[in-house]
Formats: C-alpha cells, sequence, structure tokens
C-alpha cells in the first residue's frame, strides 16, 4: 500500500481549465493523463453525436462505466467532464484512490472562455444556450462543486493553477 499513487481528479464546470491544467499536473508529476470525455469519444465517437441520437442519459451512463474503469487504476491525473462528479457512483469510484479538485471561475469567466474556444471541444449543453440558460445551469452545479476542495483559476495562468494543486496535494 505504501507504493500506492493516488489519482488527482479533476472536477468543474465546462471551460473551467480541468484538461489544461490536468495536462500540466500530469507532466509535472510524471503521472498518465486520462480526459474522460476523450475516453468516451474513443469508444463511442463524438459527445454531440452521442447527445444527438442517443441523449444524455446515455451519455451519463458511459461516464459512470469510465469511472468504474478507472476507479482501480492509480498513478492518473483525471480531468472529468463538467458534470461527471455530481454524479454520486462517478464522484464513489474516482475518490476511491484520488484527491479531488474543482476548479472555478466566475460565470462571467467561463462564458468568455467558451466563446474564445471556437475550434475546442463541442459542449452539447451548451449548443444555442442563451445566456440565462447558461448561468442557470451554473448555479444548479455550483453548489454541487462546492464539496470538494476548490481551485480558483480565473486570473491565473496554467501554471498558477497547477502550482496551487501541488501545494494543496502537499498538504493532504
Amino acid at each position: 500500500m505504501a507504493n500506492k499513487k493516488p489519482n488527482v481528479v479533476l472536477t468543474g464546470f465546462m471551460a473551467s481549465g480541468k484538461s489544461s491544467a490536468g495536462r500540466l499536473l500530469a507532466s509535472k508529476r510524471s503521472l498518465a493523463f486520462v480526459d474522460t470525455d476523450d475516453l468516451i469519444v474513443e469508444r463511442h465517437g463524438s459527445i454531440e453525436q452521442i447527445f444527438a441520437t442517443q441523449g444524455e442519459d446515455a451519455f451519463r451512463e458511459m461516464e459512470r462505466t469510465v469511472a468504474k474503469d478507472l476507479e482501480s487504476k492509480e498513478g492518473l491525473v483525471i480531468a472529468t467532464g463538467g458534470r461527471m462528479m455530481l454524479d454520486q457512483y462517478c464522484a464513489d469510484a474516482l475518490s476511491l484512490n484520488g484527491h479531488v479538485f474543482c476548479l472555478s471561475a466566475s460565470i462571467q469567466e467561463i462564458q468568455r472562455r467558451y466563446t474564445a474556444d471556437e475550434g475546442g471541444v463541442v459542449r452539447p449543453l451548451l449548443a444555442g444556450t442563451d445566456e440565462t440558460k447558461l448561468r442557470r445551469l451554473y448555479e444548479e452545479r455550483a453548489t454541487a462543486y462546492s464539496r470538494f476542495e476548490q481551485v480558483e483559476t480565473e486570473g491565473r495562468s496554467i501554471d498558477e493553477v497547477v502550482e496551487q494543486i501541488e501545494l494543496l496535494l502537499r498538504n493532504t
């Protein structure tokens, strides 16, 4: 058990910086990086297509399968989909062998990042979303995210975010 390398699990709202910070953190800690959305895409096709043809419930079941697959792994930095860790099954599975951190930013910063990321990840829950719906989704999730240790990303570089996570890991 002494040689066990706990995972680092990053959660948070869409465009909060999970994948960017996760890649850098994995590199700095010499750990493997896993993006749960990428795993789903590799196994089932694009997230946009999954939502369009199978629906959100099917996608959430795919997330649970990925969580089950990862729960016994170690030595990973895992960037989760925006809602994945709000599912109790996924949270329990990934928390078993992982330190969970929630990356956070204001709704205004999330909107700025999302609109600036034209060639980036398609986020089906934001497709055609007006500001009111986005704000409501953000507020609904903010309460649930609060149970995880928070790491503010707004106004910080990816390096600074990773430094903060490293500091928190040293103190656990």
